[in-house]
């Protein structure tokens, strides 16, 4: 659901409190000063290398002394030892396994019990900032950003790119484009019907987007742009970024010239959860998370929470937009439906886009864009065809179906942050969303929710579940 304007192709991690107890026992009233900030970021959640500032005239011997003394209050078998000294004072402690936030606050309140002890704090891990080289990024992309209407998604990239999650997008299929194809995966056309298809078959594994021109109205690239939110390839010094560039998108080709029938959409959520659909090959990338920016007035159907449930039980958090029609979420549906997180859309101040549907069914708000031109609305990638696929170009678009995908790509960047940890459910997803949001910047005449999405503070909480 969007409205478009075509834009033709011209050319640091914050911290998030944590509240933490000694896992040491027995520590003594501290002598020195314990620094604990370094603890709490996101970016580290463990630590094996601390440094401590010891008085003037401390001997070596008694500073090897003061360590032994501070490991022997481990609850498990710890030792520590000193590396080097700093040219600005201070020495560099090893300590021989990495800790957990607790375990190292313990250890380092033992040492800073001793009173020849000025300081101690964590040796922590700096990484490089991610500002992408993404031409359209810093005029277009304010979405992303971490302005008031943003998303804070540049801050999250400091931690994660969305790499090793795969991302489903219903919607009109795809075009090649040079900025988004290299995180393509193999996807299905969906499209029972041939007219509605256009390509002069039904079903087949050729999820390309041929254009749904309809009637009086060119064809949209609806499915390219909602794409290209989601995962187009970041800092390649090109076009625009994905809110998880590092993530792999399987195009499930749903809607065609004059939209899509409930039961090839129902199809494609199944398949592309990793369920089993009769005719059509499995799908050799079940998806964590499926974008649906797509709806018609019409409370949930009976086929579309089925379909729902079915992908939620296999895992896969499904996105839905909200809707254009300024009017309660509850009449319309997908989004309305059970166990999907609804999107409302916001403008680039931060508010109720004055299309997006409101209601108490909204789970979560995001940017969506909004007159006048190019520099409100959101910008991705595209095509110049009226008709047929033309050459690729970048458009500017308003809609809750520019909003979801924001969504999407945060939910895949927070599974991609749990690293070795079990993925997310579905359910922790929406919890987790709900409870890092962004206050609005501004009241709204309409409910959508308690914010925007705040895709840093996400990973963060995802990390740390």
């Amino acid at each position: 659901m969007s409205k478009s304007n075509k834009l033709h192709q011209r050319a640091l991690a914050t911290a998030m409190a944590v509240a933490l107890t000694a896992g040491f026992a027995g520590s003594a009233a501290a002598a020195g000063r314990v620094d604990t900030a370094g603890l709490h970021s996101p970016d580290q959640t463990s630590f094996d290398r601390f440094i401590v500032k010891y008085r003037n005239g401390t001997s070596v011997t008694a500073q090897q002394g003061s360590l032994t003394k501070a490991t022997k209050a481990s609850a498990q078998a710890l030792s520590a030892s000193r590396v080097r000294s700093l040219a600005v004072g201070g020495e560099v402690v090893q300590a021989s396994r990495a800790l957990d936030r607790v375990e190292a606050e313990g250890f380092m309140r033992q040492i800073a019990a001793d009173p020849n002890v000025e300081y101690v704090e964590a040796d922590l891990i700096m990484k490089p900032l991610m500002t992408p080289n993404d031409p359209h990024y810093g005029t277009y992309l304010w979405g992303m950003q971490s302005g008031t209407p943003g998303i804070r998604a540049d801050q999250a990239w400091n931690t994660t790119s969305g790499a090793g999650v795969v991302v489903a997008v219903l919607d009109t299929g795809y075009t090649d484009h040079s900025d988004l194809v290299g995180n393509i995966l193999p996807g299905y056309d969906f499209i029972s019907q041939s007219r509605t298809a256009g390509d002069g078959n039904g079903r087949d594994s050729d999820a390309h987007d041929n254009g749904d021109y309809y009637r009086n109205e060119d064809s949209s690239w609806h499915g390219t742009h909602t794409a290209g939110t989601v995962a187009a390839v970041g800092n390649n010094n090109k076009g625009v970024i994905g809110v998880a560039y590092g993530a792999k998108v399987v195009p499930v080709r749903v809607l065609g010239r004059g939209g899509g029938y409930t039961s090839d959409i129902a199809d494609g959520i199944i398949w592309a959860s990793g369920g089993s659909v009769a005719g059509v090959p499995a799908n050799a990338n079940p998806a964590e998370v499926i974008n649906m920016s797509l709806g018609g007035a019409s409370t949930c159907s009976s086929t579309y929470q089925a379909a729902i449930d079915g992908a939620v039980s296999r895992g896969t958090t499904v996105v839905v937009a909200a809707g254009n029609s300024n009017a309660d979420v509850s009449g319309f549906t997908p989004a309305s439906c059970n166990n999907v997180i609804a999107v409302a859309a916001t403008n680039n101040s931060g508010t109720r886009a004055s299309y997006s549907n409101y209601g108490s069914k909204i789970d979560v708000a995001a940017p969506g864009g909004d007159s006048p031109d190019c520099t409100t609305l959101i910008v991705s990638t595209g095509n110049d065809g009226l008709s047929a696929p033309g050459a690729e170009n970048y458009l500017c678009m308003a809609g809750t179906s520019m909003a979801a995908p924001h969504v999407a790509g945060t939910v895949a960047l927070m599974q991609a942050a749990r690293g070795t940890k079990a993925p997310l459910t579905p359910a922790q997803v929406e919890s987790i969303l709900k409870s890092s949001l962004r206050a609005f910047p501004g009241s709204n005449d309409k409910p959508i929710g308690n914010g925007i999405i705040d895709a840093n503070a996400a990973v963060a909480a995802a990390a740390a579940f």
